[in-house]
């Protein structure tokens, strides 16, 4: 499914235009990037919760030179999905 095809099942279902509809969808996706980036988590109950973790610097190897490298910490988004989003995908 691509983000138009979810515009217009959101379109169709609140029965508003896709024009709405993808406003919609932009400000969620929006927000959600926010509140990551501030390092905030967002839990909608059962269907999951957004947060970001750090990794960790670790050093690696340059599979064409085959030299260590280092990486760098950073911070990473993840998903936990919820009781009623594991339920569903499970049937």
């Amino acid at each position: 499914m691509t983000k138009a095809d979810l515009v217009k099942k959101i379109a169709d279902e609140t029965e508003i235009s896709k024009a709405k509809a993808e406003v919609v969808l932009n400000a969620f996706i929006k927000h959600v990037m926010v509140l990551l980036k501030k390092g905030d988590k967002l839990a909608l109950p059962g269907f999951g919760t957004f947060f970001v973790t750090k990794r960790a610097a670790r050093e690696g190897i340059n599979p064409q030179t085959k030299t260590k490298i280092k990486i760098p910490a950073k911070r990473v988004p993840k998903f936990k999905a919820g009781s009623l989003l594991k339920k569903t995908v499970a049937k």
